[in-house]
């Protein structure tokens, strides 16, 4: 981890006005925190602040109780008493990443998903993720104690959005952790039952009906949730008709353009159908246009889908696994390498460029990574390789940031706490050892993680998975 330069003014002491503001740290948390105390202040640091701004340099950023006191000038600005003050000259703070499609399981075998609550957990706040949304679950009632547990301060991680288990339709998914709803009333028990034992949204997925689906929107904005969907059976312009509030994987699940679609079947030729659209195709631009009008937001999935696609990088992150998920990524990847009938290598470059015509339109453009497919999409790390291929696609390091931190806590309901670096928010912080509004790589370099003003050290939760990341 890059060196942060600290001079110990005094270490305030906690008192119990400051312990209602954020929960005392058990023990199996201490281990990861390098910073923990009242009053800290950020000094000469660089401020890309979630808006899209332009970077403020040379910035103080007082942090107190959890929270953001001041942002300003350290040429002008005293430390308050009683601070700890941390010269973080030549490095960068951001918000703290906000990722909406997230899981907390991996591809271990054929057909299983393993469950990766800890590990993962580690992984991602490791990677500056300090609010995450699971995007449905394969772990029932463990995620939703885990959030219970971080929110307690108990287990370390990120603010988890903890989406209940799929609702999904007959014939589903070959896997044995998915649940099949009869109808719609099993839809509305399913939601009932879940969000009773705390989920607090909703994913509908493939195979889901257009009763069950309409149920399931009753039934979640009865209860204020949100639902998104990766679809299948159901067409984007169904679900936006329908009230549908978030779409999954950007148009990749978009089955508007198969020739011969049947109504409430999902087809086989989905992704071979949007290979070979013309990207400028006047009727995906129509469709962009009417999910902006229907007020659905769209989630770029970009990292899962690259694991998919030949001739792509190596992912960051293979090192933590263990040894034989490693290996069985590698032998995957090969095997898609040399692939050259891949309808992915034409779909791939296409599917970003419809994000980023989507955000341009006016859309709301959210990311997350989906750790699922053949592996290789790995928490953290991937999360920061998805800022990267937002950039690849078209965006600007500063719109992509964006995306990944503010779009994320505004859809979620939590803009007002986190998202953005302002004075009363939530000090939810990433430090970054360079500028990530000119080199989006840089994102990578994190060096410190601040979740209700408690610094992590990324490095200490890193190595105290490596190798073993498939285990737990």
């Amino acid at each position: 981890m890059a060196r942060l330069r600290v001079e110990l003014l005094a270490l305030a002491v906690i008192t119990p006005a400051t312990a209602a503001q954020r929960p005392a740290l058990g023990d199996a948390v201490r281990p990861f925190v390098a910073i923990d105390t009242t009053s800290v202040a950020l000094i000469h640091a660089r401020v890309i602040d979630g808006t899209g701004a332009a970077p403020k340099t040379d910035q103080t950023i007082v942090i107190r109780d959890g929270r953001i006191a001041s942002i300003s000038n350290s040429a002008t600005t005293p430390v308050p008493s009683g601070t700890l003050v941390m010269d973080v000259t030549g490095k960068s703070v951001i918000p703290g990443l906000v990722m909406v499609h997230e899981h907390l399981t991996y591809p271990t075998g054929p057909g299983v998903s393993g469950n990766l609550t800890e590990s993962f957990s580690r992984l991602y706040l490791a990677g500056g993720v300090t609010s995450m949304r699971t995007a449905a679950n394969l772990n029932g009632i463990g995620e939703i104690q885990l959030k219970k547990a971080i929110d307690a301060g108990a287990h370390v991680g990120s603010w988890m959005d903890a989406t209940a288990p799929y609702l999904e339709g007959a014939p589903g998914m070959n896997l044995n952790q998915f649940y099949e709803l009869e109808d719609a009333a099993d839809a509305r028990r399913h939601i009932a039952y879940w969000t009773g034992l705390g989920a607090t949204s909703l994913k509908v997925y493939m195979h889901i009906t257009r009763d069950e689906l309409r149920a399931t929107l009753d039934e979640g904005h009865k209860r204020g949730l949100k639902v998104t969907g990766h679809l299948c059976s159901i067409t984007y312009r169904e679900a936006a008709d329908l009230g549908i509030d978030n779409l999954e994987h950007g148009f990749f699940a978009a089955t508007d353009f198969v020739a011969d679609k049947q109504p409430g079947v999902c087809p086989d030729a989905g992704a071979q159908t949007l290979a070979a659209l013309d990207p400028n195709d006047a009727a995906i631009q129509s469709l962009i246009r009417y999910l902006i009008e229907k007020r659905v937001a769209l989630t770029s999935t970009l990292t899962v889908l690259e694991t998919l696609t030949p001739g792509r990088p190596i992912p960051a992150g293979l090192d933590v696994l263990d040894p034989i998920l490693r290996d069985q990524f590698m032998r995957r990847k090969a095997q898609i390498d040399r692939d050259t009938t891949s309808v992915f290598a034409m779909l791939f470059p296409k599917l970003g460029k419809w994000d980023v015509d989507f955000l341009r339109a006016g859309g709301t453009l959210l990311v997350g990574t989906d750790p699922t497919g053949i592996g290789g999409v790995i928490a953290g790390y991937s999360n920061q390789r998805a800022l990267e291929l937002l950039v690849e696609a078209g965006l600007t390091p500063l719109e992509a940031i964006k995306v990944g931190t503010l779009n994320g806590a505004t859809f979620l309901g939590r803009g007002a706490l986190v998202g953005s670096i302002a004075a009363g928010k939530q000090a939810d912080l990433v430090v970054i050892d360079g500028d990530p509004s000119a080199r989006i790589e840089d994102v990578r370099k994190v060096t410190l993680v601040f979740k209700q003003g408690v610094a992590y050290d990324p490095q200490k939760l890193i190595a105290s998975v490596r190798g073993r990341v498939g285990l737990f």
